[in-house]
């Protein structure tokens, strides 16, 4: 089964911390080393700015964008160079290196899915369908400023969009892979959301506006960075920061009153 539930929990937990700092500010302003985790759960203030992949290293030592950037830059440009020169033979038919991208992106995409569908089948079935309609369409997939990922995430978005609006599913959540993970990770915000159970916070992110509901998939659950986001949406940088910021307030104002 395809569920990836340890990534997807790191999502949730990455989205409870920034939920923590909303609701107990004080609570939540703990050494980072208190905190760890493979995501390095990020309080508000800095999910704004950050991509909420960007964590802490060995004993609190923080690693912020321009850390990160210094010491992977050679690695990134070349995975970059990779993705490109893949991109170009698929275009040109070779079905390998479609292959190839399918095996770099198709958990990013699945994520994405399943996080707005809450089903591992239909999840499964609409990434399926998102690869099957980029591989009709790399003929005339031209780059324009939006690269190779942001492209497969709008299919996936108007795939999923379509799906809801054809009335064929209601918005459920799969039950089997939520509550298997279901235990709050201990860390300075565990007071604040103690009885805050996957089910609930997902059901709760649900109820956000499509747009602020998409924007803390991506940001949060799926872990694409700002610029990313803003591309998959149409939206600035500094608008997605923005929507971020509010998806994240009403989300807590969404939460169980005994939570709150």
């Amino acid at each position: 089964m395809y569920t990836r539930a340890s990534e997807f929990q790191r999502g949730l937990e990455a989205l409870r911390s920034a939920l923590a700092s909303v609701l107990d500010p004080v609570g939540a302003a703990q050494p980072a080393a208190a905190v760890g985790g493979a995501r390095g759960f990020l309080l508000l203030s800095e999910a704004i700015d950050l991509d909420p992949a960007v964590g802490s290293g060995p004993a609190g030592v923080p690693h912020g964008p321009d850390a990160d950037l210094a010491a992977s830059s050679e690695s990134d440009e070349a995975e970059g160079s990779r993705i490109i020169a893949l991109v170009e033979l698929a275009r040109g038919g070779d079905t390998e290196a479609f292959g190839q991208l399918f095996d770099h992106y198709h958990t990013a995409v699945y994520r994405f899915v399943y996080y707005r569908v809450g089903s591992v089948a239909l999840a499964e079935d609409l990434m399926s369908e998102t690869f099957f309609r980029a591989l009709r369409g790399m003929g005339s997939f031209r780059w324009q400023g939006k690269d190779f990922g942001a492209w497969l995430m709008t299919i996936a978005r108007n795939l999923t969009t379509d799906h809801f609006k054809s009335g064929r599913t209601r918005l459920e959540y799969a039950t089997e892979d939520m509550t298997a993970h279901d235990d709050v990770t201990e860390g300075p915000e565990t007071s604040v959301l103690a009885s805050l159970t996957n089910e609930v916070l997902l059901t709760a992110l649900k109820e956000l506006p499509t747009e602020q509901q998409e924007c803390l998939i991506m940001r949060f659950l799926q872990g694409l960075s700002i610029a990313e986001t803003a591309s998959v949406l149409g939206r600035s940088d500094g608008a997605i920061k923005q929507l971020q910021l509010r998806g994240v307030r009403n989300l807590a104002k969404l939460l169980p009153e005994g939570i709150r």
